[in-house]
């Protein structure tokens, strides 16, 4: 099984990327348009393992309840290539090592979001949650690759190697404040903070596989990797601690308050998933090593024990 390869594959790094004395890196780059400076390059890291190894491990039990939840469904070939499809953007989210690449991946999980999501395409709440997530993830992603463009033509580059040792171009620059409210305004769409989080809610439409996966390992953290991948060059002002901290306590607690009236199961999970991005962003926005610590022992409680209750809720 593939999700199940790729994790005891990206398992086997683990020991290699964090040993007890220091953290390693390991970079693939590979040239592609070598004139304006972008290149297919995959970056593995502490960061993006943990991620892939979410994804990956709980894709390959994803698949696995799948076969059972849609047995005998006349299009289950096709919803297993809408997963696998879903799986590899977002692995390729997390593993680019260029701001391009990221973008393009990027765009794949959207589009492969909307496939899953109206995958039941009878049903017009289906459709219309698939076309709704769509736009505001695609809109998001427009102000995304924006501010991708003006990151590097501020520092010269897109890669994230480049960026990482080069943060305070970007800090000390006039565009600074242009690039982090792009930024912000493409993970904020994804990872659904207030305003953005109607989509992620009306998403429970798709079938529960599909719940459970977006909820706990993909599109909707792809939002929080972007934050916390970029953390280390556009963090650390106080544009970035405001409006993170004001935006994810916001999320926080409404996502909150509005699980509470609920009587559906699914949409009670999904409000405490909008309340736990909320949280997330605002430990990213917080910004000390702490707070990051913490935000990533989250991220994997959160992962692991929000797909298993969408897989219990069925």
């Amino acid at each position: 099984m593939l999700p199940l390869s790729i994790f005891i594959y990206l398992l086997s790094y683990v020991p290699k990327v964090c040993t007890a004395s220091e953290c390693q890196t390991f970079t693939i780059l590979k040239p592609w348009v070598s004139g304006l400076g972008i290149h297919f390059s995959f970056y593995l890291d502490g960061l993006s393992l943990i991620f892939a190894l979410l994804i990956s491990g709980i894709g390959a039990l994803i698949v696995i309840y799948g076969s059972g939840y849609l047995h005998g469904h006349q299009f289950l070939n096709r919803f297993y290539s809408y997963l696998l499809l879903f799986m590899g953007s977002m692995l390729g989210v997390v593993l680019s090592g260029n701001l391009i690449t990221i973008f393009i991946f990027w765009e794949l999980t959207s589009i492969s979001s909307y496939l899953l999501i109206g995958f039941n395409n009878e049903s017009e709440p289906s459709r219309y949650a698939a076309l709704q997530a769509l736009l505001v993830t695609g809109l998001g992603g427009l102000a995304l690759m924006a501010g991708f463009i003006l990151i590097g033509n501020v520092s010269g580059s897109f890669e994230i190697t480049h960026l990482l040792n080069n943060p305070e171009v970007i800090r000390s620059s006039n565009f600074y404040l242009p690039i982090l409210l792009l930024i912000l305004a493409g993970a904020f769409t994804k990872s659904a903070q207030l305003p953005f989080h109607f989509w992620l809610v009306g998403a429970m439409q798709a079938p529960t596989p599909v719940s459970a996966y977006l909820h706990s390992a993909t599109m909707v953290k792809a939002g929080i990797y972007l934050l916390a991948r970029l953390h280390p060059v556009l963090g650390g002002t106080d544009q970035w601690h405001y409006i993170l901290t004001i935006f994810g306590v916001t999320t926080m607690l409404i996502g909150a308050l509005q699980a509470l009236p609920q009587v559906d199961l699914k949409k009670l999970l999904a409000y405490t998933t909008v309340s736990a991005l909320g949280t997330l962003t605002m430990l990213l926005g917080i910004g000390t090593t702490l707070a990051i610590k913490a935000a990533m022992v989250y991220l994997i409680v959160h992962s692991l024990y929000k797909g298993a209750l969408f897989m219990v809720a069925g």
